[in-house]
């Protein structure tokens, strides 16, 4: 008990200093607990949506992975219907309608839904009514007429009696909006589009007599397993009977690994800043024991022994980890409903009463929080534990007559891991395979990054040295003073460096790698594409035969390309069938993507009955020009021989190792249905017509808002944007970790102000004026945040050029550095400096003189 109110008492009388090491901690918890309330609502949301939306058994057709890409969805005939509802065991029987190619057009020609769901189209049958009630309006009744619901109708300003288009393969119709429907419980942002359901088997699947599924409810008594094997053997083959419970396990594992990309990403940035975090309490309670010195002899002198010391000064730990994780989890669940909030703005719907918090969400979230104070304690409260009583009442500090050799054991460790670092990164630089290189690249980071932080204390009496004879020459004798000052303790500057390092190191290497891949980007664009134009689709859209014909029938451009993948089962010489995508193209494609081959010329593989073939491929299947292949087509009936006219590079990025047949070549062989439709067309003006070829490309299409349409300028800047919104997000998730490294440096400084009263108040007896003095200050947490911004922005350019060079091998051959964005970064470090600060300086300044030179 005596050791538990020493730690209360050391606790509670420096709790201002605790302060800023909590707030460390509460962030690090609340980024914990707020990804995993975040991600288990997303999941607990989406499961209640597929429950409420699915049958007992569903029946469809049996699914065919390699079909070819018509853009129709797989339908059943209706008739089929009537076979289940003749099972026994079946309570009812309910053909449905699902089309998610499709898009809903709003009279001011916006395309409504949300970017991430889908849209679907289907009836307002049995089955749905199930789910959903009609919230404004009337239920629709035939042709030309619609209900949405009331989520996206909202999100696309659409109201009862408006006209949408409907835009689908099967075709393209106007039709008036009769009512909203909403759901019973949630849902996650899926647009629907709801028809009478004989009118949306023609308008959606393409003829009345078709559905796309049957959905089974058992009668009772009956279980879901049982009633899908009657089912099952009442049909026979060729059709798909999944249970509701398998079938919520299809939809989870669609969404799961989106729900995981975020999880994961998120955890990890949790865990950077955990990692800096536990810098700043390492620095904390290492100055707060060094500081208490004499309290900790007198504690020793009276009979406490080296455990209890330790066990105090972990106690203390103990404390401040229990209430800045229970801070934390409370901040994690209101983090959890911003990001909520922020996927509403982006048509995700997660209602705040679905909010889900687990058990294991506070356990996880005060487990990371206890682990990582306590463990950040351990060596400050090693060190008080080995002080001796008369050392500790000479008030020599904790620091024994071994600190100087311990340093210098440290700083060879740190200059062996940083060369077997910087060893491991060369080799991942020098690998001709990237899945070889990536290992040392792992390796390479982790060393050099420990070893960066191992050997801080001895750069920072180097780097610090060099820095104030550049930085802070101009400030005369004050900037001499708060050079010496960060050089005064290596030790706490590097590790207070350190945690800064970390958070900027990643800034600098991703900055290089997406500068990188931007320029390589570019450059392929350059070299290799000579297409003027690019009509694009997003998502599992499918260019329409009508918006195909807009295109082709644009004024001013000198040829259109088609552009679709057919699917193979190829047979070489060696006796091997493998399936593979091939890309079916117009022949001006060869014009419009100027492939590298190895062998022979990118136009042979577009004549009749010819194909190109990898260069991979062709190796492993001793493949030349001028052999034969045995094809057929997916969905053809006869075997067709191909001959080998080129075979193509799999050094570049666009296309890598692609192969290349003729359009025209996949429909002499496929039945006209069965013809892939566009996944994407290219187009090249007239000489002198560029700029109206483009105009009139944009207002051909416009009625298609689905389909974009970009030139090379245009698709260069998406690329950027892209890249730079991801990157932008990362730098976003980073700030947590550079504000944990921002609020370490505001202790150090608060706290070795205090370890400097009696020495700031002679300086002040002396003549240094209240403005000079917090000047040192200030310039101090510059220089140190400077030596942070040095060593992590060099680090993470090493990183990045490694990474660069290893993603030269697939095709990333052009290394762009973002001067500029490092040097933002560098002079943002200084104006980080000064306002970690502030408070810092402010206390100094109004130290009181007398009391601060009596102080002991």
């Amino acid at each position: 008990m005596t050791v538990w109110r020493t730690s209360l008492r050391s606790f509670f009388s420096h709790k201002g200093r605790m302060i800023l090491s909590g707030i460390a901690i509460v962030l690090s918890v609340a980024f914990v607990s707020g990804t995993l309330v975040f991600s288990d609502t997303l999941n607990a949301t989406f499961d209640r949506y597929f429950t409420a939306t699915s049958s007992d058994v569903t029946v469809g057709p049996e699914e065919e992975d390699n079909a070819q890409e018509t853009g129709r969805e797989q339908t059943l005939p209706a008739s089929v219907v009537d076979r289940v509802r003749e099972v026994e065991g079946v309570a009812s029987a309910e053909g449905v309608v699902l089309n998610t190619r499709l898009t809903v057009v709003n009279e001011a020609g916006d395309a409504l839904g949300a970017e991430g769901p889908p849209t679907i189209g289907t009836d307002w049958g049995p089955e749905t009514r199930r789910s959903m009630e009609v919230a404004e309006g009337r239920e629709p009744s035939g042709p030309g007429e619609v209900m949405l619901d009331r989520n996206t109708a909202e999100r696309g300003e659409v109201g009862v009696g408006d006209r949408v288009e409907v835009v689908a393969v099967p075709g393209r119709f106007t039709a008036t909006v009769t009512g909203l429907a909403e759901f019973d419980g949630p849902n996650p942002g899926v647009a629907y589009l709801l028809m009478e359901p004989t009118a949306a088997r023609t308008a959606l699947l393409g003829g009345p007599d078709l559905i796309s599924a049957v959905n089974v409810q058992a009668a009772e008594g009956v279980g879901e397993e049982e009633l899908a094997r009657r089912v099952a053997a009442g049909l026979g083959d060729g059709f798909e009977v999944d249970t509701r419970a398998e079938n919520r396990e299809a939809m989870n594992d669609e969404v799961g690994g989106f729900l995981d990309v975020i999880r994961y990403a998120m955890l990890g940035f949790a865990g950077i800043a955990v990692l800096v975090g536990v810098f700043l309490i390492v620095n904390t309670f290492s100055m707060l024991v060094a500081q208490r010195t004499r309290e900790i002899g007198l504690m020793r002198a009276v009979g406490a022994s080296r455990r209890q010391v330790n066990r105090s000064v972990l106690g203390e730990a103990l404390l401040l980890g229990v209430v800045g994780s229970a801070l934390g989890i409370g901040a994690g669940v209101g983090l959890a409903i911003g990001l909520m909030e922020l996927m509403g703005a982006i048509g995700i719907s997660v209602e705040t009463s679905e909010l889900t918090v687990s058990t294991s969400t506070p356990v996880a979230g005060m487990a990371v929080g206890l682990i990582a104070t306590l463990l950040a304690a351990w060596l400050p409260a090693r060190r008080a534990g080995r002080v001796s009583p008369m050392a500790a009442l000479r008030d020599g500090g904790v620091q024994g007559s071994g600190s100087r050799r311990s340093g210098a054991v440290r700083s060879v460790l740190g200059l062996l891991l940083s060369g077997a670092g910087a060893a491991a990164l060369v080799a991942a630089a020098s690998a001709e395979e990237a899945a070889d290189g990536s290992l040392y690249l792992a390796g390479g980071l982790l060393l050099t990054l420990v070893g960066a932080i191992v050997i801080g204390p001895l750069l920072a009496s180097l780097v610090v040295r060099g820095l104030s004879a550049v930085v802070l020459r101009a400030f005369g004798p004050v900037g001499r003073m708060a050079g010496r000052n960060a050089r005064r303790n290596p030790r706490r500057t590097g590790a207070t460096a350190g945690a800064l390092m970390i958070g900027l190191a990643l800034v600098g290497s991703l900055s290089v790698v997406g500068s990188s891949v931007v320029a390589s980007a570019s450059d392929q664009l350059d070299r290799t594409v000579g297409a003027d134009f690019i009509v694009d689709t997003s998502g599992e859209q499918l260019i329409t035969p009508e918006a195909a014909e807009a295109v082709r029938s644009t004024p001013g451009l000198a040829h259109v390309t088609d552009y679709t993948e057919v699917q193979l089962e190829l047979t070489t010489p060696d006796g091997e069938t493998s399936e593979e995508g091939v890309v079916a193209a117009s022949p001006t494609y060869a014009q419009d993507l100027r492939a590298v081959t190895v062998a022979g010329e990118l136009a042979d593989a577009y004549r009749p009955d010819h194909l190109s073939v990898g260069e991979s491929f062709a190796e492993d299947h001793g493949l030349s020009v001028g052999d034969t292949v045995t094809a057929r087509f997916v969905g053809g009936d006869e075997a067709v021989a191909l001959t080998v006219g080129a075979i193509t590079s799999e050094d570049t990025l666009l296309d890598p190792g692609a192969m290349y047949l003729a359009l025209d070549t996949a429909r002499a062989h496929l039945p006209e249905d069965l013809v892939p439709l566009n996944v994407a067309m290219f187009a090249v003006a007239e000489e002198g017509q560029r700029a109206a070829a483009y105009e009139a490309l944009r207002a051909a299409l416009e009625p298609f808002p689905q389909f974009e349409v970009a030139d090379q300028a245009d698709y260069k800047q998406q690329l950027e944007d892209e890249i730079g919104g991801l990157l932008n997000i990362v730098y976003g998730l980073l700030a947590l970790a550079i504000v944990v490294a921002v609020l370490g440096v505001v202790n150090t400084l608060a706290l070795s102000v205090i370890e400097r009263t009696r020495e700031i108040g002679l300086m002040r007896a002396i003549g240094l004026s209240r403005r000079q003095l917090r000047r040192m200050v200030r310039l101090e947490s510059v220089v140190i945040a400077l030596f942070g911004a040095l060593l992590g922005l060099g680090l993470g350019m090493a990183w990045g050029v490694t990474a660069q060079r290893l993603l030269a091998t697939e095709g990333f051959s052009v290394l762009e550095i973002p001067w500029n964005t490092i040097g933002v970064v560098f002079a943002g470090s200084a104006l980080v400096g000064l306002v970690a600060a502030l408070v810092p300086a402010f206390r100094a300044g109004r130290m009181n003189v007398l009391r601060a030179i009596a102080t002991d």
